[in-house]
């Protein structure tokens, strides 16, 4: 049964031979402990796609095509082979087991199996696992049985303790002598007497002043001070009487939440499972149990840790294939890089000036480009082209002037820099260093610096005005009305006519005042324009170390389009079970293809082709004759038909 916490009332133990005290003695002399072992072995998914009847025989081909009976068998005393049955056990003893790994998790399940001698009503036992996993322990959520004796002595624990409860006055009232207190109205006010029917409000200064006392006073006269001390201490001390009535509460959270039967030889058993997250390099997890036993508050026994459980991990990341893959990609000797910057200008005026807006933080950005470059091992640079632009304010001409003096007073204030970088890397290092940053005894070519216009920059203003949020629909079809005006004086002065032209030139118009720089570099040691190289593609890699860090689902996304093995792999992991069959059926049957296909066969309950592809995967490489065991799907097909045995593969 489930409920909010896993306590089990147990039952008296009727006609024992033994008193608690003498069975506490039997169990400290004996150094007795809950069992710890497998549950049944249920790892293999029960999948209903394709209903095979199970067979304890059956025949396969193997790679050459030969014709091989499988079944289970045994050898006689002759040394002969014999079919036999196999009895499965009922319980489980073995302290290891293989479990795989499925969507990068794994169930570790476990059996506690409480004998009946360490069982008594007046006892709470209180198991406590603890899981280890690569040289760190965690404990788990703890198992608490509890005798039905022990269960009561709690429950009159909360009893006695909400009788104190309920002794105490919530309605402060109760300690007034209202007897008294009428008495004396109706002896020596008569006229206040009269209100105790009355249910009309009397406020207090109408009390003072009509009977020359106020309620307050004539409350506190006819109070019970004593009980009224005692009922107040009751609630200070309402921590402390629970402490006394309840020895041991009941705890209603942090404890496992599971399924506990008893069998038929009085001991009980509880199947715990416990899910963890699979982690790079995990291979084994171990369970540890210990636990008390307590009488009442009093800790009576201390159960010795039993043997660790040892669970190996399967991980099916560990087929993933590492060979790195390879792109082909053309790679150009010459390459561009671009970007711009916002200088601001005076009006008519090429001259930098540092120290104006922003353009102390554009020149530092753009200085660091350089130095970029100029470091480089990649690449050299060879020139920079340099083009300034103008609003469109103005005529055409003079703006045609200005950008082309704005674009050489840039190339010149940074051509300027560059010498300046130059000479003080080689003033440091003692050496010289040549204008593409490199350290040499010789100063090579200076970079080029090329100066261009673009006197007015209508087409970022066209971009600006049609992706603008303040301007209405109108607006812009307004403007876009203008761009059939060939001569940019008279659409600028149209421009001008607009209602909101004043936006437009206050706000996008600064906008259009861009430096753009364009690098033109070469790779160095290059001779061609173009050579054909292979580069690691590092999608599919990526992909890979998801599947080796069990992140199956990122796996699945970036193998998805390449529709090979390390992609089944990932399709596999996650249950994609058709999607990773048809990958595999389609693909060269290799050991892991083979391997993998016996995996996803049996999942399906098609035995015989799960068999045959493990043992042709075994006969590839006989790394999977022990890896076999590791994999539920395939450890089961060992075990039920007798595979890997010495007349086997």
């Amino acid at each position: 049964m489930k409920s909010s916490c896993l306590l089990l009332p147990l039952a008296i133990i009727a006609a024992s031979s033994c008193g608690t005290g003498r069975k506490l003695d039997l169990i400290r002399d004996t150094s007795m402990s809950a069992a710890i072992s497998m549950t049944e072995d249920n790892d293999v998914p029960e999948l209903s796609v394709l209903e095979i009847p199970q067979q304890d025989t059956m025949v396969v081909e193997d790679l050459e095509g030969n014709k091989v009976m499988i079944m289970k068998a045994v050898k006689d005393e002759n040394g002969e082979m014999v079919a036999t049955d196999v009895i499965r056990a009922a319980i489980v003893t073995s302290k290891f087991r293989n479990v795989a790994e499925r969507h990068g998790k794994v169930d570790l399940r476990f059996r506690i199996t409480v004998p009946r001698e360490m069982q008594d009503g007046q006892w709470q036992l209180r198991f406590s696992p603890q899981l280890r996993i690569m040289d760190e322990t965690t404990p788990l959520l703890p198992v608490y049985i509890t005798g039905d004796q022990y269960r009561l002595t709690q429950l009159k624990g909360y009893e006695r303790y909400r009788k104190f409860l309920d002794s105490i006055v919530s309605d402060t009232t109760k300690f007034i002598d209202t007897f008294q207190l009428e008495m004396f109205l109706r002896r020596n006010i008569p006229s206040v007497y009269k209100f105790r029917n009355d249910s009309s409000i009397v406020s207090e200064a109408d009390f003072a002043s009509a009977f020359g006392v106020t309620q307050r006073q004539a409350i506190d006269h006819y109070m019970d001070k004593f009980r009224l001390s005692l009922n107040r201490r009751k609630r200070e001390q309402k921590g402390a009487m629970f402490r006394k009535y309840v020895k041991v509460p009941l705890v209603e959270e942090g404890l496992r939440l599971d399924t506990v039967i008893r069998s038929g030889n009085g001991e009980i058993i509880y199947d715990y499972v416990q899910t963890i997250n699979t982690r790079p390099k995990l291979k084994k997890a171990e369970i540890v149990l210990s636990g008390d036993i307590f009488e009442q508050e009093k800790k009576i026994y201390s159960m010795p840790p039993s043997e660790p459980l040892t669970f190996y991990i399967s991980s099916i990341g560990g087929l993933v294939d590492e060979r790195e893959k390879y792109l082909t990609k053309i790679m150009e000797r010459k390459v561009e890089l671009n970007t711009a910057c916002y200088i601001d200008f005076k009006v008519n005026s090429s001259d930098i000036i540092a120290s104006m807006g922003k353009n102390s933080d554009e020149i530092a950005r753009i200085k660091a480009n350089f130095v970029s470059l100029m470091q480089n091992e990649e690449f050299d640079l060879d020139s920079v082209i340099v083009k300034a632009s103008c609003s469109p304010e103005g005529s055409f001409s003079r703006n045609r002037r200005l950008s082309k003096e704005r674009s050489d007073a840039v190339s010149k204030y940074f051509n300027s820099f560059m010498k300046h970088w130059s000479d003080s890397v080689a003033r440091e290092d003692g050496l010289v260093v040549d204008m593409n940053g490199r350290m040499s005894r010789e100063r090579m070519e200076p970079v080029r610096f090329i100066s261009r216009s673009d006197p007015e920059n209508w087409r970022m203003l066209d971009a600006l005005i049609s992706k603008d949020s303040v301007l209405t629909e109108g607006e812009r079809k307004k403007y876009a009305s203008l761009s059939s005006i060939e001569d940019p004086d008279s659409r600028e002065m149209e421009l001008r006519s607009l209602d909101n032209y004043r936006y437009i030139r206050e706000k996008l118009y600064p906008r259009l005042r861009t430096v753009r720089f364009d690098f033109h570099l070469h790779r160095k040691g290059m001779l061609q324009d173009t050579v054909k190289t292979t580069v690691i593609d590092s999608v599919y890699m990526a992909g890979v170390k998801a599947i080796k860090d069990s992140d199956y689902e990122k796996a699945v996304q970036l193998l998805r389009p390449y529709k090979d093995f390390n992609s089944a792999l990932a399709y596999c992991a996650m249950d994609y079970n058709a999607t990773a069959l048809k990958i595999l059926e389609s693909i060269d049957r290799t050991d892991k293809v083979n391997y993998m296909l016996a995996i996803l066969y049996s999942r399906r309950g098609d035995y015989r082709s799960a068999v045959e592809c493990y043992l042709r995967a075994c006969s590839q490489n006989r790394h999977f004759v022990h890896r076999g065991n590791l994999d539920p799907e395939i450890s089961d097909l060992i075990k039920k038909y007798g595979l890997n045995k010495e007349e086997g593969i």
